[in-house]
């Protein structure tokens, strides 16, 4: 008999008790979901004993891959020690060196870092400081963007799918610019798109808001919004807009950190700019809880009430954080994810070539999409997305899904990825692209 704090009987009567206990609204991936319970490198075993390549890594969490030794092994000197929590009312070796770390990669002057469990909780926190810092309410976000679950957070986010609630503590005017595909200027050349996003951009502060604006916060490629990339420059051309009317740019680098676009460190760096706020979280743990803001000294300290944070910046949430990104660093992850990211975006638009199914191929290093769409046209299908996902998963590939109409497949294995595992991937993903829908 199964008690209550039992593991239970298998898969099926996991789902059952997720589906008893667990909101409905908790999404989860394929008919028949599957329980992850262990892994190694790029590879994952489910409750059933089969083996996939993760294409995914926990949405982009799982950043060096499974079973990472130099970072087990930061972990398990934390465990070792007793003490795995204080709480930032005490000092934190961990946290201090990972905050100087993450200071001088920002590229922000005078920089500080504040730390906190998830990249929803730092985005609330960069708003937080931008607010206070110009006195108000008004925000400007992207169209097409996600920045999170949270009141705030979900009430900047311009995917009406995810924005449970028209409810908000700030007041939100959206622009063009993130999502080329479906944009009324998707045929121009690029510096024609910017220059008529940019011009969308001063328009919405003239005639959308008081003009006391506090914040522009962007994704340099739109996450949940399908790995949407702009063209390079346009938050930096977005910038001389901003900066004519002290609004700040904050950037949430909470999937484009830590080297995955390949080219830059930081997504932002494709524009020619430094923010004066940037977020962070989901890789750099490679697993663990944390995410924060690297922002300018004045405005860090901009905050004239007392705050902790009880989570944030943990003894083993900090060590497992620094293992990860000197691994980044000393293993020069950016450039892996640069060559094998480009390898694995020829082939995708290889296999996209000549299939009516593919509307779109998009991305940046490890971070590549497949936005699908009706035969003929461009209407989003969705239910193409959700058959590739089901024959990706039956041939041993793990991979995401996600943009406005939930008709793109997001492609972001760990930043370890070889060339093999590229090139194995894309025969999972051309097959299962070329498989006929059932008709049973």
């Amino acid at each position: 008999m199964t008690t209550p704090f039992s593991t239970g009987g298998g898969t099926d009567d996991l789902l059952a008790r997720h589906r008893a206990v667990l909101p409905s609204w908790l999404a989860l991936y394929y008919d028949e979901p599957i329980e992850i319970v262990s892994g190694s490198g790029r590879r994952v075993t489910d409750g059933a004993g089969r083996e996939y390549l993760d294409f995914f890594g926990g949405i982009l969490t799982t950043m060096l891959g499974y079973g990472v030794p130099e970072v087990r092994a930061a972990v398990d000197r934390v465990l070792d020690s007793g003490v795995v929590h204080t709480s930032t009312l005490y000092l934190i070796r961990a946290q201090v060196r990972l905050a100087e770390k993450i200071a001088g990669l920002s590229g922000i002057p005078e920089a500080k870092v504040f730390f906190t469990s998830s990249g929803t909780e730092a985005n609330e926190a960069a708003l937080l400081l931008a607010t206070q810092a110009r006195r108000s309410t008004q925000v400007l976000a992207l169209r097409n963007s996600y920045h999170g679950r949270s009141f705030a957070a979900m009430g900047i986010t311009g995917i009406r799918g995810w924005s449970a609630s028209a409810l908000s503590p700030v007041q939100v005017s959206y622009v063009h610019g993130g999502y080329r595909y479906r944009s009324p200027w998707r045929d121009l050349s690029d510096p024609d798109y910017t220059a008529a996003c940019v011009a969308d951009l001063r328009d919405v502060i003239e005639s959308s808001t008081a003009g006391d604006v506090a914040c522009l916060i962007a994704e340099p490629i739109q996450g949940v919004g399908g790995f949407a990339v702009p063209p390079d420059g346009l938050l930096g051309a977005m910038k001389t807009v901003l900066d004519e009317y002290g609004i700040l740019l904050v950037s949430d680098e909470v999937q484009t950190g830590w080297g995955r676009t390949g080219e830059h460190f930081w997504g932002i760096g494709a524009h020619g700019v430094t923010p004066d706020v940037m977020t962070f979280a989901k890789g750099l743990g490679n697993g663990l809880a944390i995410g924060g803001v690297v922002a300018r000294r004045e405005l860090m300290d901009g905050i004239d009430a007392n705050s902790i944070s009880t989570f944030g910046g943990s003894p083993l949430a900090t060590a497992a954080a620094g293992a990860t990104l000197d691994y980044v660093l000393q293993h020069d992850l950016q450039a892996n994810a640069l060559k094998v990211g480009s390898r694995l975006l020829t082939g995708l638009r290889d296999l996209a070539s000549g299939n009516p199914a593919v509307g779109d191929v998009r991305g940046k290093g490890l971070m590549a999409a497949v936005e699908l769409v009706v035969p003929g046209g461009d209407r989003p299908d969705p239910a193409a997305a959700a058959r590739a996902m089901e024959e990706t998963k039956r041939r041993g590939l793990l991979v995401g899904k996600g943009g406005r109409y939930g008709n793109v497949l997001r492609i972001a294995p760990p930043l370890t990825l070889t060339e093999a595992e590229a090139d194995e991937g894309l025969t999972v993903l051309r097959d299962a692209l070329a498989a006929r829908p059932s008709t049973g």
